[in-house]
Formats: C-alpha cells, structure tokens, sequence
C-alpha cells in the first residue's frame, strides 16, 4: 500500500482535479495519447478533458480479508455502482466536471465491469506502458487477492491490461442523474 499512497500523493500534480466518490477516486486531467474512437461515436483527442478513474486499492484490501473474496466482490460491485452514480451527478452539478468528455480507467479485472457497470473495454496499445502496467496490475493482483498468484501462474495470457471507458453520454444514460439528489464525495484541489 506504499505505493497506493506514493500514488496519491503524486496525482496532486497530474491532474486540475480530485475527486472522491465513495471507492472511486476521478482525477480531472488532459487527454495525452492517440486518439480514441468510442462504441458512441464520441472522439477523445489529446487535450480533451478527461477524468482518470481509480478504485481504492486499501479499501478492496479490507473487504477481502475482512468478508472473504466473494463477499468483497459483491461489495465491491455495488461500491462501483454507487460511485458511478455519484460521478454521473457531478458531471450534471459540479462545474469541474462540466468539459469532462469520458471516465477512463486501466484494469486487468474488466469483465465485471463491462457488463455490470457498462463500460466499453479497448486494448492498450503494445508498448512499454502496457509492459509496466500489465507487471504492476498482475503483482498487485497477486498480493490483494489470495488466490492471484495462481490465476496469474494460470492465466497470464488472458490477464491484459484494457482501458475502460465510459464517454459522457454513456454514463449518463447508465447512471441517469437525479436532479435532487446529493452526492458526498471529498473533494482535493491540485490547483
């Protein structure tokens, strides 16, 4: 969890923006890279305004020793969904979400989150981030999850990094926003 926090703390200087949304953390910052042509039509080039989307690794960490692995993914399912609500209201009532063209975010576990919470997955492109990424995400999926050194050992190949995206259309037609409601999240300005 060194890392986590040597993590955090470094992101107060990529981004304009920090936001916490329950275990959700949205980091407002430029687009940098080739472009992206979403499943919508929705075009993300660099410099468009993007939130980098990370989850609460410490906060997974807990829920699995605590509750066991498959009651942690259950949790943990229906943290994602309410963070995914509350980023859909402060794109509708928070001014620093209001350029914000698409939630992006990297993981190795997607396929739950493709399908229960709707982001479309793309490949990363072959190169040394994604050989940096796919080490990183692969230990860190050895040491939360008591049987992730096996499932690596078994199933490295199936085990890439793919970046998820939820343009700003999609996720307001998954998580519609409710106009009265409140959302509680922590704000950390890196202005």
């Amino acid at each position: 969890m060194i890392w986590e926090r040597c993590f955090a703390w470094s992101s107060r200087f990529r981004g304009s923006h920090i936001s916490r949304f329950g275990i959700c953390t949205v980091m407002i910052k430029k687009y940098k890279g080739d472009p992206i042509l979403c499943v919508d039509s929705t075009l993300i080039e660099q410099g468009d305004s993007i939130g980098e989307l990370h989850l609460d690794n410490r906060m997974i960490l807990e829920y699995i020793r605590s509750e066991g692995v498959d009651r942690a993914a259950l949790k943990i399912a229906r943290l994602g969904r309410q963070a995914m609500k509350q980023i859909s209201q402060a794109y509708e009532h928070q001014p620093e979400f209001r350029n914000v063209n698409a939630l992006v975010g990297i993981t190795l576990l997607h396929r739950g989150l493709t399908h229960g919470l709707g982001f479309e997955t793309q490949a990363m492109k072959p190169n040394l981030f994604r050989k940096v990424t796919t080490f990183y995400l692969r230990w860190l999926l050895a040491v939360m999850h008591p049987d992730g050194k096996l499932r690596i050992e078994r199933g490295s190949e199936a085990l890439v990094p793919m970046v998820l995206i939820h343009t700003r259309t999609s996720l307001l037609a998954r998580f519609p926003p409710n106009p009265t409601s409140h959302n509680d999240n922590r704000e950390m300005n890196a202005d």
